[in-house]
């Protein structure tokens, strides 16, 4: 990685839930909400948003961990806004504190880690388990 990212970097994005983005499984909807799956890959891509500007040529960020609360719900049409926040800065692992929020209640929180490896090494990893 390159030098520079440090614990306090923040990066924010902000997303209107949509009818694609709420509660529903085989097509059935449960509730007109945020659901939780799509509100972890918000949190994912904000805190894929710290480590890009670091990586260097040949480097990627992997997931390697993510936990999350969801609090509240977001309904159809409400703007959230996610937060990723680096907590820890190891030259092979980030970690971020991650929220996501609306103007009324934090819809979740929790802590994703990447891990940060050569791009060829990914790739062997991958052909393994073919």
């Amino acid at each position: 990685m390159k030098p520079g990212l440090r614990p306090g970097h923040r990066e924010t994005m902000s997303i209107t839930v949509t009818e694609d983005m709420i509660a529903a499984f085989g097509g059935e909807m449960v509730h007109p909400v945020l659901s939780t799956v799509t509100m972890v890959y918000y949190m994912e891509w904000v805190g894929r948003k710290v480590i890009l500007p670091f990586l260097e040529e040949g480097e990627e960020g992997v997931g390697g961990s993510i936990t999350v609360e969801h609090r509240s719900p977001a309904p159809i049409g409400k703007q959230v806004t996610f937060i990723a926040e680096a907590t820890e800065v190891k030259p092979n692992k980030v970690v971020c504190r991650v929220v996501a929020e609306h103007d009324k209640a934090i819809v979740g929180e929790g802590t994703f880690t990447q891990v940060i490896l050569p791009v060829e090494k990914i790739h062997r990893r991958i052909e393994q388990m073919k």
